[in-house]
């Protein structure tokens, strides 16, 4: 090719820039109100539930009737093998068709979870409302599958922003989190823009960013590395076990009770009889409180063996919501009781077990340093860069999301899985 044909081909896709710009700017505003005000929504729906059942402790004893009326809306939906994040996932790869439904039913089945004392978290929820209401936008504006590919991913944006305050980590992590090695950086713009406005309307809408009191960050020193090292490899372990308690809790589910209303009776029994013999509720719904306990030192030893069995049993059997925010107090109460025995701060290691935690099994390390700095500030990046990078190379192939693709190996830069392509 010459070099004039070249060079016209590259004016041509620059004039192409600006129309491209203005149209996703359109959109990603559009979806920036639309699924950040479905994220307000159901914040505070959750915030609600959570706040009723702390006043209302006898409500956990309706917990399996709970399950079987958000397996009767599943059925009816004619969705009972939905397969939650993992759908939106496949969706922003173009793979699968995303339900509008997914949204309604996500809503309500979270908030009855959170309201009757299951164990889940609200970000996996937030990313299929925001998949779902993209996908039926996507619908309307009669996009290309590229084009669809790209609006889920706004709204996956919008409403974890919306949610948790964070406009940087909700734009990267829906980018990072379709594939381990690849990022859709494509959708940057989009994204950015819609992560932005979500997070804004939350702002004007009175919910406050999520953040924790972090302090006690030590002189790097050779001794502190080395401590923050431990935690991290342990992190990394612990995000295996954590997955596959998730997963085969779920498996032996599916296995010894197949019919869906059972099931999640069953298991909402066993929630109840587990919170009874614990004798409290920190280990049902979000249990935010425990985690800003753990960046003072008041949490208990023995917490996040505890949130990892409450939260595989509650979801395995079929309620639903969210694994990060569990992911996020496992991984702060395990950094705490860590912390004790190296001697660091108990903020600045738990701070350190949330986030490596969250690396290992989300296998995103870049929204994970990107989240470090929004939930505790830039003064510890260095550590949190050192224990990311590790919890995602020792975590290996294990991730909450059965449908993520591995495209790069996390050991070799050559290795990738070509049917993943």
């Amino acid at each position: 090719m010459s070099e004039k044909i070249k060079e016209k081909l590259n004016f041509q896709k620059i004039l192409q820039n600006p129309v491209i710009f203005i149209k996703w700017l359109l959109i990603s505003v559009f979806m920036g109100i639309f699924a950040g005000a479905a994220g307000v929504l159901f914040y505070y729906a959750i915030h609600f539930a959570n706040d009723f059942r702390y006043e209302h402790p006898w409500l956990i004893y309706l917990l399996p009737a709970g399950g079987l009326v958000i397996a009767f809306l599943y059925h009816i939906c004619k969705m009972d093998n939905d397969k939650g994040t993992d759908a939106v996932i496949s969706a922003a790869r173009g793979e699968k068709n995303l339900s509008i439904l997914v949204a309604p039913l996500i809503f309500i089945a979270s908030t009855i979870t959170h309201l009757l004392g299951g164990s889940a978290g609200k970000e996996g929820a937030a990313l299929q409302i925001g998949g779902s209401i993209a996908s039926g936008f996507a619908k309307i504006f009669r996009l290309n599958e590229n084009d669809k590919k790209t609006i889920i991913l706004c709204g996956m944006s919008a409403v974890f922003a919306a949610i948790f305050g964070t406009p940087v980590t909700a734009a990267v992590f829906a980018m990072e989190i379709i594939s381990v090695g690849v990022i859709q950086i494509s959708a940057i713009v989009p994204c950015t823009i819609s992560a932005i406005i979500g997070a804004k309307l939350a702002v004007v809408c009175s919910i406050a960013p999520t953040s924790f009191e972090f302090s006690g960050i030590p002189e790097f020193t050779v001794a502190s590395i080395f401590k923050v090292i431990i935690i991290s490899v342990l992190c990394a372990l612990l995000s295996v076990i954590f997955c596959s308690a998730i997963h085969k809790t779920h498996y032996l589910y599916e296995k010894l009770l197949p019919n869906h209303y059972l099931r999640i009776a069953v298991g909402g029994v066993i929630i109840v009889i587990l919170t009874l013999i614990v004798g409290s509720q920190d280990y049902n719904g979000a249990g935010m409180s425990v985690v800003e306990n753990a960046f003072t030192g008041n949490s208990g030893y023995e917490a996040f063996i505890l949130k990892i069995i409450f939260t595989a049993l509650t979801l395995g059997a079929g309620y639903r919501g969210g694994e990060i925010v569990p992911v996020f107090f496992t991984g702060a109460t395990f950094g705490n009781v860590a912390g004790r025995i190296l001697n660091l701060s108990p903020s600045f290691s738990a701070g350190i077990g949330l986030v490596s935690l969250f690396c290992g099994v989300s296998n995103c390390p870049l929204t994970s340093v990107i989240m470090s700095v929004e939930l505790f500030g830039s003064e510890g990046i260095v550590y949190f860069l050192i224990s990311c990078a590790l919890s995602y190379m020792l975590s290996g192939n294990y991730s909450l999301y059965h449908d993520k693709r591995f495209l790069l190996s996390e050991l070799y830069a050559d290795s990738f899985d070509k049917k993943a392509i």
